[in-house]
């Protein structure tokens, strides 16, 4: 009877760690979602909740480190178990640099309020960040389910994350080319985009590490990480005559 009520304990530990994952994730996209919309709709108001939200995540992590350990200590876990721990730490420290990614945009709201762009560089952030949120969620979804036949998704996703993120970098450098007053805000939109960008990556280490928490083995690494504007010369974005 005893080792049932220990064994009942120690799931009820595990699920405690699937629990915190989830509603670090949720918590994760919310506050991507609105750093995005206090970008695209110039409110410093919603952009400064976001910024305070952050702690939120960082306490979640805090929560999952510290209750790994204890599991660990106490429990001794083996194979299976052991992965499913190591795994929650490794993706609440993702979660969590999401959040920052999100804070980051957050912050960059009133220095481009005052230098509004066009619209259509906005909108290009926007369909960047729906793109990256989309990919969070699925991996989100594979970890709940542990579906890990439905990973393949993840780096094509990437993929296109990377080449929208290409894109969009040579339409903020034309722009910047074109007239120096655009330099400033041009540049906090660059920033803005890359950090989107890297919600994608983080992403996919998420996918990675629920392919090992699964299956023991690491997923290959076939996928070139990262986008492709080391590429790109500044001659390829002059405007054409």
């Amino acid at each position: 009877m005893q080792s049932v009520h220990i064994m009942s304990a120690y799931d009820e530990e595990l699920k405690y760690l699937s629990k915190r994952i989830a509603a670090m994730g949720g918590h994760a996209e919310r506050m991507v979602e609105q750093a995005v919309a206090a970008l695209v709709n110039a409110d410093p108001g919603l952009a400064q909740k976001v910024i305070r939200d952050d702690a939120v995540l960082d306490e979640g992590q805090r929560e999952i480190d510290d209750k790994a350990i204890i599991i660990i200590a106490k429990r001794q876990p083996m194979a299976t178990d052991l992965r499913e721990i190591v795994g929650a730490i490794r993706i609440s420290a993702d979660l969590e640099r999401v959040g920052d990614l999100g804070k980051n945009v957050a912050k960059r709201v009133a220095a481009v309020i005052d230098g509004r762009q066009p619209t259509s560089l906005y909108r290009g952030l926007e369909a960047l960040a729906n793109l990256a949120l989309t990919q969070l969620k699925e991996v989100l979804d594979v970890y709940a389910s542990r579906s890990v036949d439905k990973i393949g998704f993840v780096r094509d996703r990437d993929d296109q994350i990377d080449a929208m993120y290409t894109s969009l970098f040579r339409e903020l450098l034309t722009y910047m080319m074109e007239d120096p007053r655009n330099i400033t805000p041009c540049t906090h939109l660059l920033f803005c985009a890359k950090n989107i960008e890297r919600i994608g990556d983080h992403a996919t280490n998420i996918a990675e590490t629920i392919y090992y928490i699964v299956t023991g083995e690491q997923m290959p690494a076939e996928r070139p990480k990262g986008d492709k504007t080391d590429k790109i010369s500044l001659s390829s974005t002059l405007p054409v005559n």
